[in-house]
């Protein structure tokens, strides 16, 4: 299924802070994956439980300005045809597609109210 909610990220000046914060209060377990201010959230500490989101840095962050809230990914049959579709529709794309090793191909952009958004295509269907 695609075009629906795959992902989101939380930034965050402390990843310490926040991966004990929402340990706590929802039971997210996280992995290490890539740079060290970046952790995977799993939805809890069972062994096969699936990638929900990430924990990031602000340092990550592509806009010049804090982002407040969770930024969400939505899964697309294909990117090429939805940075058309975004171009197309009066969004601005802000992070060219970029591949994101054993995961897929991602894009960041605005939509028309300013709202960052991301797309993802993945490379295995079967991601969770």
């Amino acid at each position: 299924m695609t075009n629906k909610l795959s992902h989101f990220a939380i930034y965050t000046e402390d990843i310490q802070r926040a991966k004990t914060f929402y340990s706590n209060l929802f039971g997210w377990d996280f992995n290490s994956y890539g740079p060290e201010d970046f952790l995977q959230i799993k939805h809890s500490k069972e062994k096969n439980a699936p990638l929900i989101g990430a924990l990031q840095s602000k340092t990550h962050n592509p806009l010049s300005k804090d982002i407040k809230g969770f930024e969400c990914s939505i899964e697309v049959e294909n990117l090429n045809d939805t940075i058309k579709k975004i171009k197309e529709n009066n969004g601005e794309i802000i992070m060219p597609k970029t591949e994101i090793p054993f995961v897929g191909w991602l894009t960041k952009f605005l939509d028309t109210e300013g709202n960052l958004v991301c797309a993802i295509q993945y490379k295995n269907k079967n991601h969770e």
